[in-house]
C-alpha cells in the first residue's frame, strides 16, 4: 500500500486565504487519475503550521472522502507537543484515513530519548500506521539510526520519511530496521538514488504538478527498466530546482495555481513567490511539458 509516489498535497485557497475545497477536490481527482500512488494532507507542503485546528480537520477529512479509498491517505498529524499529535492522529484515524506522518518535534530540541517516547506515546494511542517524518533541516534535530530501531519494535511504526538527503541513511535504517521497514524519500532530487539505496518510493513535493512523471519514474524502477527511469529523473531535474528556487510551498502552489488548481495565495509568515522566483517556475513548466 504504501510505495511509488506519494503527493505532499499543496492546500488550495482562494486569494482571501479561505481554504477552497472545490479546488482541492478537483486536484484530488485529478492527481488519482494521473497515477500518483498516494497522498499526503496536511504536511509541511500544505502548510499545516499556519491552518487552525479545525482547518486541519477538515483538510484531513475531504482528502479522506474525496480519495474514496482508491489511494491511500496518509495525513499528516505532527507537532513539538506530543498530546497535540495525538489530538491530531486520533482524528485521522476516525476520519478514516489510512496512515499518520508525524514529524519529529521542531524548536524544543528533545534527546533521543525524548523522541522515543513522543513517537512512541503517539503510536500506542491509536491503530493507525505510523511514520516518521525525519527532517532535521525544518526541525533542527536528526532522528538516530538507533532511534529509530527502537521505534520500529512498536507494531504501527511502519516506516520514514526520510528527508535527510543523506543517501547513506537508507542503507544504515535497512540494516538496523529489516527490509520490512517502509522507507519513504522526502528529497525529489534524490528519489531514484533512494531507491537503489533501499527505498520503496517518494513522499514528493514536485508530484503536486507533474503526478503522472513522478509516478511513471517510480513504475519503470519497480519493473527494472532503469534506463526509462533515468530519462524522467533528468526531465524532473528542472522541475526539482524550481519548486525549491524558494521556501516550499511557494513556489509549487503558484505552479498548481497556473494549471487551476486555487490560488498561489500563501499565509504568512510566507510570502508570495518573487516574480523571478515565478518566471523560473514557468519556464521549468514549459521545458518539462506541463505548460504551452
Amino acid at each position: 500500500m504504501f510505495h511509488g509516489s506519494f503527493t505532499a498535497l499543496v492546500t488550495p485557497m482562494h486569494e482571501d486565504g479561505r481554504i477552497d475545497d472545490e479546488a482541492y477536490i478537483r486536484f484530488i481527482d485529478w492527481q488519482i487519475a494521473e497515477g500518483t500512488n498516494g497522498i499526503v494532507p496536511v504536511g509541511t507542503t500544505g502548510e499545516s503550521p499556519t491552518l487552525s485546528h479545525d482547518e486541519h480537520k477538515q483538510v484531513v477529512e475531504l482528502a479522506v472522502k474525496t480519495a474514496k479509498g482508491r489511494i491511500p491517505v496518509m495525513a499528516g498529524a505532527g507537532s513539538n507537543s506530543t498530546a497535540e499529535a495525538i489530538g491530531l492522529a486520533r482524528h485521522a484515524e476516525r476520519a478514516g484515513a489510512d496512515a499518520v506522518l508525524v514529524v519529529t518535534p521542531y524548536y524544543n530540541k528533545p534527546t533521543q530519548e525524548g523522541l522515543y517516547r513522543h513517537f512512541k506515546a503517539i503510536a500506542e494511542s491509536m491503530s493507525l500506521p505510523v511514520f516518521i517524518y525525519n527532517i532535521p533541516g525544518r526541525s533542527v534535530i536528526d532522528m538516530s539510526v538507533e532511534t529509530m530501531t527502537r521505534l520500529a519494535q512498536i507494531k504501527n511504526i511502519i516506516g520514514v520519511k526520510d528527508a535527510t538527503a543523506n543517501l547513506t541513511r537508507p542503507l544504515h535504517t535497512r540494516r538496523a530496521c529489516g527490509e520490512g521497514f517502509i522507507q519513504m524519500s522526502g528529497e525529489d532530487h534524490t528519489a531514484l538514488a533512494y531507491l537503489a539505496s533501499g527505498g520503496h518510493g517518494c513522499i514528493s513535493v514536485t508530484a503536486n504538478v507533474a503526478p503522472r512523471l513522478c509516478a511513471d519514474m517510480q513504475k519503470a524502477w519497480a519493473k527494472g527498466e532503469l534506463k526509462s527511469a533515468m530519462d524522467i529523473q533528468q526531465r524532473l531535474v528542472p522541475l526539482h530546482d524550481a519548486m525549491f528556487c524558494e521556501s516550499n510551498p511557494g513556489p509549487v502552489k503558484y505552479a498548481a495555481s497556473l494549471l487551476g488548481f486555487g490560488a498561489h495565495h500563501v499565509r504568512l509568515p510566507l510570502a508570495p513567490v518573487s516574480e523571478g522566483a515565478a518566471e523560473r517556475v514557468r519556464a521549468a513548466m514549459r521545458e518539462t511539458g506541463l505548460l504551452n
